[in-house]
């Protein structure tokens, strides 16, 4: 019920717009439509893709410069990463677009393994491009 303004009448029901919002809250059907939490997968999908740039651009960094055997190794190493990375973009969606009982847990597991082994691969790139630069 709302307050009594000074000098007026008691109003006997909120206003229209704030009916309409309490009956699509109150209803079962409201409550059925809403999304199931993502959890780590709505971190997962952008920072794997935007790391998928980062791959892409340190290897075109990487051919400003000489060629060289380090060079090779570094390009492999972030190609492998840049697949890596995918992997966990393409696992964390399947996690949130999962419907079944217990998948869309498995594959954010999974996403967030990948994930992490695709930054330890991008540390040991960094550290092989580090060494080479002379």
């Amino acid at each position: 019920m709302l307050p009594r303004r000074p000098g007026g009448p008691a109003p006997s029901k909120p206003p229209g717009h704030l009916r309409a919002v309490t009956r699509s809250v109150d209803t079962p059907a409201a409550a059925a439509a809403e999304p199931p939490p993502r959890g780590l997968s709505a971190h997962i999908l952008p920072t794997s893709a935007t790391m998928i740039g980062v791959c892409m651009t340190v290897l075109s960094i990487g051919h400003l410069r000489q060629g060289g055997h380090s060079r090779v190794v570094l390009d492999k190493l972030l190609a492998v990463d840049a697949l890596m990375f995918l992997a966990s973009a393409v696992l964390s969606f399947m996690s949130m677009r999962s419907r079944r009982a217990g998948r869309p847990q498995r594959f954010e597991g999974w996403a967030e393994s990948v994930f992490l082994l695709g930054l330890g691969i991008l540390a040991l790139g960094a550290v092989v491009l580090a060494f080479a630069i002379e």
